[in-house]
C-alpha cells in the first residue's frame, strides 16, 4: 500500500480499537475507510485478525461489566446470522447489506432523537432480541457492520454505559472468533493480508483504552445522545456508499 492507503489503514484500526473500547458505533467505519484504497470484501477479511487481537483487551477492560440476559439472546442469534451470512456470502450483493445497515441505523435513530424514551433500566425482550440479533450476526459478517442492529435493539434498553460497552464488547469477540473459520475457507484472510494486520493490531490495542476513557468519563445522557448521533451520521455514511 502507498502512503494515503497506510493513512486510512492506521484510521481504520483505530475506529476499531475505540469500539473495542465500548463506542460500538465507531467500529462501522473501519470497511468503509478502507474500501477507498482495495476492495470492500478484502477490507474486511484484513481487518478480522485486527478486530480478534482488540477483542482481547476489550474483554480484559469490560470482563465484568455486561448485561447476561442481553447476551444469552443474541450470542445464538448472530451464530445464526453468521452462518446465513456464510451461506449467501456468493449470492447477497455487499451493496442490499450496506443500504439496509444504513436504513435501519438512520431510522432508529432519527426516532430515537424526536422521540427520546430513555428511561429506567429495562430488560430485554426475547423475540426483538433474536431479531435484531440475527441481523447483527448477518451484517457484521459480510462488512464488519453489526453495529446499528445491535443498538438498534441494546439503546431502548438504557443500560448503564458501561454495561452497554461492555455488553458489545463481548458479543462481538464472540462473533469476530466465529467468523474466522468461514473468513478463512472464502478465502479472505491470507498471508499477506494477515501480515498488514499484525502491524496494524497494536494501533488498534492502543485505541481500545482511549475508547474505555471516553466511556468511563462521559455522562450517561450524553454518552446515549453521542451514541445516537453517531449511529445517524455513519448509517448516511453508508447510505452514500451505496448511492455514488
Amino acid at each position: 500500500m502507498d502512503a494515503f492507503g497506510w493513512l486510512m489503514a492506521v484510521l481504520a484500526a483505530v475506529s476499531v480499537g475505540m469500539a473495542k473500547g465500548g463506542l460500538p458505533m465507531i467500529s462501522s467505519l473501519s470497511v468503509p475507510l478502507l474500501a477507498g484504497v482495495m476492495n470492500p470484501v478484502a477490507a474486511a477479511g484484513l481487518l478480522l485478525p485486527v478486530y480478534i487481537v482488540s477483542d482481547v483487551f476489550g474483554l480484559i477492560a469490560y470482563r465484568r461489566e455486561f448485561d447476561a440476559r442481553v447476551l444469552k439472546i443474541m450470542v445464538p442469534a448472530t451464530a445464526v446470522g453468521v452462518g446465513l451470512g456464510w451461506a449467501t456470502a456468493s449470492i447477497v450483493p455487499e451493496a442490499a447489506v450496506t443500504a439496509l445497515v444504513g436504513v435501519i441505523g438512520v431510522v432508529f435513530a432519527l426516532n430515537a432523537l424526536v422521540r427520546p424514551n430513555l428511561g429506567a433500566a429495562r430488560e430485554a425482550r426475547l423475540a426483538p432480541g433474536i431479531f435484531w440479533g440475527t441481523i447483527t450476526g448477518f451484517t457484521s459478517f459480510v462488512s464488519h457492520s453489526g453495529g446499528p442492529p445491535f443498538q438498534a435493539y441494546t439503546i431502548p434498553l438504557n443500560l448503564p454505559r458501561t454495561v452497554f460497552a461492555g455488553t458489545s464488547t463481548i458479543l462481538f469477540a464472540w462473533v469476530n472468533a466465529i467468523k474466522l473459520i468461514p473468513y478463512a475457507a472464502l478465502g479472505q484472510i491470507n498471508l499477506g493480508s494477515l501480515g498488514i494486520a499484525l502491524k496494524l493490531a497494536p494501533v488498534a490495542a492502543l485505541s481500545v483504552f482511549l475508547g474505555v476513557k471516553l466511556v468511563r468519563i462521559l455522562p450517561h445522557e450524553i454518552f446515549y445522545k453521542l451514541v445516537t448521533w453517531a449511529l445517524l451520521l455513519i448509517s448516511l455514511k453508508l447510505l452514500w456508499d451505496v448511492l455514488v
